[in-house]
């Protein structure tokens, strides 16, 4: 990929589901106009791009964290394979595709029905489907896609500035007068240190697709040169859409309704713009449409994500997980994943869980995230550590991000005032859970890397080779440790 490429990888790998979802969430918790501009533009705050210039192969954190923590050998690795496996479904995009396609359809409950849940695992069932049986159109499929999400964004920022002009359905909801005006009403505004920490993760989750560009580093031309122009111009380009749409929102929904509209907040401003019409059905299904091709993007990045943990003899029967047979595509890495993605879709109580899942999904990265920006900042430290990278992150912006990043994961397990989040669930629901599952994967790691080993009288050893293209690939094998011969060379 070359510079302009790489713009339009970082544009539609960023703009998914979230900024049609999200926005009703971070003014519920925020009760301010102003403040939910500005955490829109402080949950953009990244280091990723001095490891990325330092480190220019694919594979993206994992690369940056095993650098850094080297010991335990293996752990990281483990650790990243649970998480992936486990929450690198579109279980969020699913249930959005399902949300829009019911208020589409005039269900009156589009997001906390059982049937949202039935229509999420037939979304991305039908994904998975398409991946494994026709994997040459659902490529086609997803390019299609990708360009009818930046439409819809572009109709939703057109439509708001009519808005602003008295051109919708609804009486003016003066939501621009006194902007930073804290107010609150039935169920929301008034939020603590705990809401403003759930409104930054949700926010980190919906500019979270542009770090999916260091993960393919070794397909772009020159990286070194590429990245420091073209990845600033592109989060800056998607951070001033995303406030443009928010704008749209705050012109045409007044805020308790703003407040309520939850995963379906772009479906009521186009109801409040355009009426109870035709068209009010109609756009509701497009911007389904744009979560249908973020579900197709998920499943076929993480299906081969969970191949290549296969590949590289991480999980258990991977020759099985592994396998392309018999359509050429990875078959059972994306029923492994449909598996994971259709167990967090039923599993969680009755009731909306969009927002749940994305706390869900998005704490255990932003764990990971933390560890990243503060070995950085040991790296820099660290004199005997011989450390160079052409792009220098700002030591200001270091020390900021570890900040925001501690304070992510320190105040969803204070309690809340009421002892519960927004959606119902006891506050510390979603951080023990997405820690549980970084824990799963030490536990994994522990008897992968050191008890059955030690029981079968071998140990683990990686190998790196170059494949037919050029590039790294890295298998995990096992040496036996009983034999005469290894004991000699020892």
């Amino acid at each position: 990929m070359g510079s302009l490429d790489t713009f339009w990888f970082i544009i539609n790998t960023t703009i998914g589901p979230g900024i049609f979802s999200i926005p009703s969430s971070i003014f519920c918790i925020t009760g301010s106009v102003g403040i939910t501009f500005v955490l829109w533009i402080v949950g953009n705050v990244s280091v990723a791009l001095e490891f990325a210039m330092a480190i220019p192969r694919s594979g993206g954190e994992k690369n940056y964290l095993e650098r850094v923590y080297r010991r335990p050998k293996f752990l990281i690795t483990c650790v990243m394979a649970a998480l992936y496996i486990f929450l690198g479904g579109p279980a969020s995009s699913s249930i959005a595709f399902a949300s829009y396609i019911l208020q589409a359809a005039g269900h009156p409950d589009p997001t906390g029905s059982w049937l949202t849940r039935v229509a999420a695992v037939g979304c991305v069932t039908g994904a998975i489907l398409v991946h494994t049986l026709l994997p040459k159109w659902g490529i086609r499929v997803l390019r299609v896609l990708g360009h009818v999400k930046l439409v819809i964004m572009a109709f939703i920022i057109c439509s708001g500035f009519a808005a602003l002009t008295g051109h919708r359905r609804v009486p003016d909801p003066h939501n621009f007068e006194n902007v930073f005006a804290m107010e609150s009403g039935d169920g929301w505004g008034a939020s603590g240190a705990y809401g403003y920490a759930n409104a930054i993760i949700r926010i980190g989750y919906t500019y979270g697709g542009a770090n999916v560009v260091t993960t393919v580093l070794g397909e772009l031309k020159s990286p070194r040169k590429t990245l420091p122009i073209v990845t600033p111009l592109a989060l800056s380009t998607v951070t001033i859409l995303y406030l443009l749409v928010n704008v749209a929102y705050f012109a045409a929904i007044p805020k308790d309704s703003l407040a309520k509209s939850d995963v379906i907040v772009a479906g009521v401003f186009f109801r409040n713009m355009f009426g109870e019409s035709a068209a009010a059905r109609v756009l509701p299904a497009f911007v389904g449409l744009n979560n249908l091709g973020n579900v197709l993007t998920l499943t076929f990045a993480h299906g081969r994500m969970n191949q290549e943990f296969a590949k590289e003899g991480i999980l258990p029967y991977s020759h099985f997980w592994a396998s392309d047979k018999p359509f050429g595509a990875p078959g059972p890495a994306l029923l492994l994943n449909w598996l994971a993605t259709v167990v967090v879709i039923i599993v969680p109580p009755p009731g909306p869980i969009y927002t749940f899942l994305i706390d869900l999904i998005i704490y255990p990265h932003i764990v990971l995230a933390a560890m990243s920006v503060c070995g950085l900042l040991w790296l820099r430290l660290r004199l005997s550590e011989k450390w160079s990278s052409p792009f220098k992150c700002p030591l200001v912006v270091i020390l900021m991000s570890i900040t925001i990043h501690f304070f992510l994961l320190v105040m969803p397990l204070v309690p809340s005032p009421t002892g519960r989040n927004a959606q119902g669930y006891p506050y510390f629901v979603f951080p023990v859970a997405g820690l549980g599952i970084l824990a799963i994967g030490a536990l994994y790691w522990v008897a992968w890397a050191k008890v059955f080993p030690r029981l079968g009288g071998y140990r683990i050893e990686a190998t790196r080779s170059l494949d037919k293209e050029g590039k790294e690939m890295v298998e995990f094998r096992r040496i036996n440790t009983t034999s005469s011969a290894y004991h000699s060379t020892r």
